[in-house]
């Protein structure tokens, strides 16, 4: 068996919360990591949003939006610079973070930092990208992509 990272007894404490939030848990946050000064500003006032309806909020963003629109689109503050925030996010807002990983190398330093990995519709279907996540621990959200069928997802 593949060790899980240390973070696992939280990990499965926050995935048994979220699993039994009523009426819903909401993800939540701008599409992209554009800087530690505006994700705190997001972070605090989504913090502030759950404690006053009592719905749980994972802080969902991305360092790397490699799915924009256009070639020149922000993609995000990177990998590293990125794994700082999401630390100082956590920190200062006290909520759990998502974030997408898109190559099987990027879940180890990710999964060292957020509380739940996410992977993108457009990758759904990668076996090893699944894999990797998977082993990390963490709870994973995978996204449906279009192409997918329900009863193909059942096996993600």
């Amino acid at each position: 068996t593949m060790a899980l990272n240390p973070g696992a007894k939280s990990a499965a404490a926050l995935f048994a919360r979220l699993r039994g939030a009523s009426p819903f848990f909401l993800i939540s946050g701008p599409s992209a990591l554009e800087s530690l000064e505006h994700a705190l500003f997001m972070s605090d006032a989504l913090a502030s949003l759950s404690v006053r309806t009592g719905i749980p909020v994972v802080y969902k963003t991305s360092f790397d939006k490699a799915n924009g629109t256009l070639a020149v689109s922000p993609r995000g503050l990177g990998l590293d610079a990125s794994l700082r925030a999401f630390e100082e996010i956590k920190r200062a807002s006290g909520l759990p973070v998502i974030t997408d990983v898109h190559e099987c190398w990027q879940v180890g330093p990710v999964a060292e930092v957020v509380d739940v990995l996410q992977i993108l519709a457009f990758l759904c279907r990668q076996t090893d990208l699944l894999v990797a996540a998977a082993h990390s621990g963490l709870p994973v959200n995978v996204k449906k992509g279009q192409f997918a069928s329900a009863g193909v997802m059942g096996h993600a």
